[in-house]
């Protein structure tokens, strides 16, 4: 399982330091080089479709790593 979480550290995605809930859009828009506020609007709207804006943020949140490496997703599992 270790191996599954560090390919997604070596993605280079980290939750952004422009963050307002869980720093998921902050992130996106750092790696992709995006404006944050366009990466916001694009997953407002998403949460119009049924299910898959709130599916898609969630994995986001439970895999992306914070700025320090760790996963959210890893620690709940290791524990």
């Amino acid at each position: 399982m270790s191996t599954f979480f560090d390919s997604i550290r070596r993605t280079g995605f980290r939750r952004g330091p422009q963050r307002i809930l869980g720093g998921v859009c902050g992130g996106v828009a750092a790696r992709l080089g995006a404006n944050v506020m366009i990466v916001r609007l694009l997953l407002l709207l998403a949460f119009l479709l049924p299910g898959i804006g709130w599916v898609l943020y969630v994995a986001l949140w439970a895999l992306l790593p914070w700025q320090d490496g760790s996963i959210p997703l890893e620690r709940v599992l290791s524990r």
